[in-house]
């Protein structure tokens, strides 16, 4: 019988931190092995699975070393400082990453493909199966709709979201711009205001809406004259996130390092 994956979580007291509790706890073939908190919080010394009602028997805490010996992999969806700092003590210590934060510069997604070099991480901007299904699609769709159609991605979040727009959003643009042979850093608008005069063809625009707790909205439209066609995503948990992210430290085992993302975990590349 294989031995239980052990996972610790970053972030356990956040808003993705208690799902993800919750989503390695449910699972057979894992175990929560730590969770880990900044030296601050309040939740230091609490139960892992307090928020969700649940006993664990893992309490919060900021000891990042302690928790790396007992584990096989890290999830981090926290803040990109954090998430780099921890990288780094992973990458020393053998453990494997799946990385969910979302927000990093060049700089820090350059330290992120250099980590690669010593673990295995998966680095996505999304975990949920259905927006990973929805890249697909829209590579298919762009190279279809090649000429003639506009191209404009909408997303909205919670009000708590602190980057803007969302790595999903920027995922997808670079999705399209890819299968319509543009750089999307030379093409994207985002935002519009004035008098911008009339919308050049060859630009892929944003627009991003924050507000309530919408947990993840993506539409991307394509619109020509007569005619749009748009892709949409909604999500309603963020469970499908946890599990998806779940599913890829599961999917690390044997990969001792490399640089993947969800279109690896899932077969789709």
């Amino acid at each position: 019988m294989t031995t239980p994956l052990r996972i610790a979580i970053a972030g356990a007291n956040g808003r993705m931190g208690r799902v993800l509790v919750e989503a390695v706890s449910a699972r057979s073939d894992c175990v929560l092995s730590g969770a880990l908190e900044h030296s601050g919080s309040p939740a230091l010394g609490l139960d892992a699975g307090f928020a969700q009602g649940l006993e664990t028997g893992v309490a919060i805490s900021a000891d990042v070393a302690a928790v790396l010996a007992q584990s096989d992999v890290l999830i981090d969806f926290s803040l990109p400082q954090s998430t780099l700092d921890n990288l780094a003590a992973a990458a020393a210590a053998g453990v494997k990453v799946v990385i969910g934060t979302t927000g990093f510069d060049e700089a820090g997604k350059a330290a992120i493909a250099q980590a690669a070099g010593r673990t295995g991480i998966v680095f996505a901007p999304n975990y949920s199966v259905g927006v990973n299904l929805t890249f697909a699609l829209l590579d298919t769709a762009a190279r279809v709709l090649n000429e003639g159609y506009d191209v404009e991605i909408i997303e909205a979040h919670h009000r708590h979201k602190i980057d803007a727009p969302s790595g999903t959003a920027l995922r997808m643009g670079e999705v399209v711009a890819h299968a319509l042979g543009r750089d999307l850093q030379q093409c994207a608008v985002y935002g519009r205001e004035g008098q911008t005069g009339a919308r050049d063809p060859n630009t892929i625009g944003f627009a991003t809406v924050r507000g309530g707790d919408v947990v993840g909205d993506h539409t991307v439209l394509f619109a020509a004259d007569g005619e749009r066609v748009e892709i949409t995503h909604k999500a309603s948990s963020r469970l499908t996130f946890a599990n998806g992210a779940v599913r890829a430290a599961v999917w690390l085992r044997g990969r001792d390092k490399g640089l993947f993302d969800m279109q690896d975990v899932l077969g789709l590349r």
